[in-house]
């Protein structure tokens, strides 16, 4: 069982930046692949970002691309994501997810979700 906790949303101006976090409990946080989606009102959840068990591979929205950067540090069962140059069009709930199957990370067939973080952009 993992848990996961988001943290760092907020209210920014557009062209602001923020960091969400997202901290896993459990021991095996490593083995898991871990995704950041999104949510904004009236519409569907969107895939936004995504990491490989070990770093060592990223994936992106082209919506994202060159203005979120996603990380993570296995020592403290945490992943990162840092969201520069926000436009009111990221405005949404965010989520982290792990999952432990590797493959298809833009699909929401996560293994564990967290409750999410809101983040709202204002122009």
């Amino acid at each position: 069982q993992v848990q996961l906790v988001e943290s760092g949303g907020g209210l920014v101006q557009a062209g602001g930046s923020l960091r969400l976090s997202c901290v896993a409990s459990g021991r095996t946080f490593s083995r898991y692949a871990m995704g950041w989606f999104r949510q904004a009102p009236g519409k569907e959840r969107e895939f936004v970002a995504a990491i490989s068990w070990y770093g060592g591979h990223t994936y992106y929205a082209d919506s994202v691309k060159g203005r979120f950067t996603i990380s993570r540090d296995n020592a403290k069962n945490t992943v990162y994501l840092q969201m520069n140059s926000l436009k009111p069009e990221d405005t949404a709930v965010y989520y982290c997810a792990a999952k432990l199957a590797p493959g298809d990370y833009e699909l929401a067939y996560y293994d564990y979700w967290g409750q999410g973080t809101q983040v709202t952009v204002s122009s």
